[in-house]
């Protein structure tokens, strides 16, 4: 909800001031006459004190409540409610303040004569592009809740596919965090506790406990420089992943190419490029259209450079089928599949399979990646901190044979 500060004055004269909070501005006009108050003034707060609901509504929505959204209006819309009423409803019960906002706004375009998908697409925060062309596709066919229930099935099966990449880099960045952590523990707080011991000892200390005193020494009196580094090559890859095609589209290319878990982003990518076209074909979307759509909104340049190609391919009256089977990134199945559908007439179904396909192969490549991980992750974290046991105990071995 938004926070307005208004200025009026009541059925009997007397002027009044306050807030009110409403979701827009004609409706805080709404509420403010239903309480007997006739506004002369309105306009947002910019009191502090009021930032953090203002603030919480004009984000952008969260994956997990947009895919709640598309299988509840889905469901609505196929029992039969308008979709005026059907958004009145969702706005009302959503938790998300940032989608109840929107949906209010929704609500009120509609009510006034706007097609949903118009009103839609004006929330580019809100509704993706690809629900707001399959909306108006299904809007201008008549198969509304067609439309909304492939939109709640796709987006709930993409959301699914995503967690479960999610869940298989998860473990490792833990388990790597956590090896930092230690070793960075025992570097800077047990390793100088033993230089002392060892300086009294006057004996050669073997190369491995050199390099270890040295590192420990450069963190203890250079910590800040480790940080800024840190923080300057953070910083500066978020900057050029965002900015910079080229560097967006080199890292990406990289991470498709990588060993174990390369395979995984790529299958995901297909089962996520498939998913969409299959269902935007379903829609009755125009094909190049479609592929347009697909290509902005895939989320992988190396994979959007494919889907362009094949674009130009189609324009030229050529083959979709065509630079699939000539990309590396593809395996023979989804151009086999392609091809099979352009000549039967049934893309949307071959996709589909395919989609089922890959989206299967995740969850297979997940499960055994999670299997490998574990005990290799749990190795690394034994070897680097057994390596620094190992420069501390190896000059106490050597005193113990002196003495």
């Amino acid at each position: 909800m938004t926070v307005y500060k208004y200025t009026g004055r009541t059925k009997q004269g007397a002027q009044k001031k306050g807030t009110v909070d409403a979701p827009t501005k004609k409706a805080a006009i709404a509420k403010l006459r239903e309480q007997g108050i006739n506004p002369r003034q309105l306009e947002e707060s910019k009191s502090i004190l009021h930032a953090e609901i203002k603030l919480g509504a004009s984000g952008k929505v969260k994956n997990e409540d947009f895919v709640i959204y598309c299988r509840q209006f889905a469901t609505l819309i196929r029992a039969g409610i308008s979709i005026v009423e059907a958004t009145k409803i969702l706005a009302e019960q959503t938790t998300s303040k940032a989608l109840k906002k929107v949906l209010y706004e929704v609500e009120e375009d509609v009510r006034a004569g706007t097609p949903f998908s118009k009103a839609a697409s004006k929330h580019p925060k809100a509704f993706p592009q690809l629900f707001a062309n399959m909306i108006s596709s299904g809007e201008a066919t008549g198969n509304m809740d067609d439309t909304l229930e492939r939109l709640a099935n796709m987006f709930e099966k993409q959301f699914k596919l995503k967690k479960k990449v999610q869940s298989a880099l998860t473990y490792p960045a833990i388990l790597l965090f956590i090896t930092i952590v230690v070793v960075l523990f025992l570097l800077i707080f047990i390793v100088p506790s033993f230089v002392t011991s060892f300086e009294d000892m006057g004996a050669e200390l073997p190369l491995i406990t050199v390099y270890t005193i040295s590192i420990s020494n450069f963190l203890q009196n250079y910590w800040w420089i480790v940080i800024s580094i840190i923080l300057f090559i953070v910083l500066g890859f978020q900057l050029l992943y965002k900015k910079n095609y080229q560097f967006n589209y080199s890292i990406n290319l990289i991470l498709l190419k990588i060993p174990i878990f390369g395979k995984l982003f790529q299958k995901s990518a297909i089962a996520r490029m498939t998913r969409t076209l299959s269902s935007l074909f379903s829609s009755a979307v125009p094909i190049l259209n479609a592929l347009t759509i697909v290509e902005k909104v895939v989320g992988n340049p190396v994979l959007g450079k494919i889907i362009k190609e094949a674009r130009n391919s189609l324009e030229k009256g050529q083959s979709l089928s065509g630079p699939f089977e000539r990309s590396w990134l593809f395996p023979p199945l989804v151009s086999s599949m392609t091809k099979i559908g352009e000549s039967t007439g049934s893309l949307d179904l071959m996709l589909g399979k395919v989609a089922d396909f890959y989206e299967e192969e995740v969850d297979r490549t997940v499960d055994t990646l999670k299997s490998l991980i574990e005990p290799l992750m749990i190795l690394i974290l034994a070897g680097v901190v057994g390596l620094i046991v190992l420069a501390i105990m190896m000059p106490m071995f050597s005193l113990y044979e002196q003495m």
